[in-house]
């Protein structure tokens, strides 16, 4: 029997029974609408409490939970406040963060207070990041040192290696590649120390390239995978009318599938970051929950915009992030397939 000796707590359940009345036609579900990736285990559940983490390691640091903000770029405008706030939030719940492109790094000083975040991040990763048609350039002229360089003066543990030959065919003033990415990663790492991932930028990585890859001494690799944004296809948006190239914009390997891919592969000590096409945390956690490696789930979009509002607003964002993926591993639980 309900005590309705306290008159504001009378009034909140009636307030409550109320709504419940109103809309219980419109939170009608059928059959149809369930999700049925998952089975689900409410007798062991406990809610997420503000104290509650995920602790994973990540380049042998450790992170709070398994998400990662990937590689983006808000427009030289915006660059600086945005990867202030993405630091910021990094380093106050300990996740790991990707720079966007550090090209302009190269050969001056003019925008590193818009990437130079270290002091905001703390101790977390951090990864810069450069396209293959740089590192291809400075491999052939011998200057692969102006990298090297670059990372340290980020104070970065590594560097990102963009992979995006669609990209560049599709952009009006797109680089062109003379030589094989596998071939000027291969050189390239002759001359590294430190951590190198590889990615793709919206479009993915083939089983073939994976293997490859996980040939190469790269400390892991990043999807980029199909079904986030598309990097063709913005570019196709910027340059005249590409009629016999639009086709290529839906050329590309989802998250899934490149996680059947690697799961068929010898990934060794590898790590990886899931990224691509995750419409929500529950697609997030599901890809995580099937690739038998080390993982953390990149997101960048999904950032992005409250990244460019404020510091509190992405705090916000990302605290509901985090109590949906806690409670995703507190009651759910992946189905065999």
């Amino acid at each position: 029997m309900e005590n309705n000796s306290n008159p504001s707590l009378s009034h909140e359940l009636a307030q409550r029974k109320g709504d419940h009345i109103e809309l219980a036609k419109r939170a009608r579900t059928s059959s149809q609408d369930v999700d049925v990736r998952f089975n689900y285990e409410p007798l062991f559940f406990t809610h997420p409490t503000l104290e509650d983490c995920w602790p994973i390691t990540f380049l042998k640091k450790e992170l709070s939970y398994p998400i990662w903000v990937s590689s983006m770029t808000g427009g030289a405008q915006h660059a600086e406040n945005i990867n202030v706030n993405l630091a910021r939030l990094a380093g106050k719940y300990k996740l790991g963060m990707g720079l966007g492109s550090c090209r302009a790094l190269l050969h001056d000083d003019e925008y590193l207070k818009d990437f130079d975040v270290r002091d905001f991040l703390g101790d977390q990763p951090l990864l810069a990041n450069l396209g293959i048609a740089q590192v291809e350039e400075l491999v052939k002229s011998g200057k692969t040192t102006r990298i090297h360089e670059m990372v340290k003066k980020l104070r970065a543990n590594g560097l990102i290696i963009h992979i995006n030959p669609l990209q560049e065919w599709f952009q009006p003033e797109g680089d062109r590649y003379h030589v094989s990415p596998l071939m000027t990663m291969t050189r390239f790492l002759e001359t590294t120390t430190y951590p190198v991932f590889v990615k793709e930028v919206g479009q993915g990585l083939g089983p073939k390239s994976l293997q490859a890859l996980l040939n190469l001494p790269l400390a892991g690799v990043e999807f980029g995978a199909f079904g986030g944004t598309n990097f063709s296809l913005l570019e196709s948006f910027r340059g005249d009318h590409q009629i016999h190239k639009m086709p290529f914009v839906k050329v590309g390997h989802t998250a899934s599938e490149m996680v059947s891919f690697l799961n068929k592969l010898p990934m060794g000590d590898k790590e990886f970051i899931i990224s691509g096409g995750q419409k929500n945390i529950l697609d997030a956690f599901e890809l995580k929950s099937k690739l038998q490696a080390p993982a953390l789930m990149g997101f960048a979009s999904a950032f992005l915009a409250p990244a460019m509002e404020s510091f509190d607003v992405l705090e916000e964002y990302f605290l509901g992030m985090r109590d949906s993926l806690l409670t995703a591993r507190n009651v759910l639980e992946l189905k065999e397939e």
